[in-house]
């Protein structure tokens, strides 16, 4: 069986980081998804699980980061062309995102974005080439 990588982030609104998601192009395994948390397929190995900020809190004795001040965690996601960095990064920001950073383009070409809980998502393109 293959190593899966399940990403634990707090959200305030649970159906409006599903709308969100959903709008960028991406489902939700409904098997994992009920009123506390939602289970957002990245790929096949990926998942994100978007908990409300009660449930999260029964995983943890720490608090939740503030991502008004400060950032726990950038969560980056490669993709194979720059249309597809583009049509990503696009999609969330008509889907309510804030800009993270400036798009950058050597070596990689990055798009950066905070979601609607602030939680900061780059998407981006590699170009082997370039890092030898």
């Amino acid at each position: 069986m293959s190593t899966k990588i399940f990403v634990n982030l707090p959200v305030k609104d649970l159906a409006k980081s599903i709308e969100f998601f959903t709008a960028m192009g991406y489902r939700f395994d409904e098997k994992f998804t009920d009123d506390k948390a939602g289970c957002l397929v990245i790929a096949d190995d990926i998942l994100v699980m978007l908990l409300t900020e009660p449930f999260f809190r029964s995983f943890t004795g720490k608090s939740i980061a503030d991502t008004t001040r400060s950032t726990e965690a950038i969560i980056a996601l490669s993709q194979d062309s720059r249309a597809d960095v583009d049509r990503l990064a696009d999609a969330a920001y008509a889907a309510g995102a804030r800009p993270a950073k400036e798009t950058e383009g050597s070596p990689m070409y990055t798009r950066s974005f905070y979601d609607l809980d602030g939680h900061h998502w780059e998407i981006f393109l590699m170009d082997p080439a370039a890092l030898q």
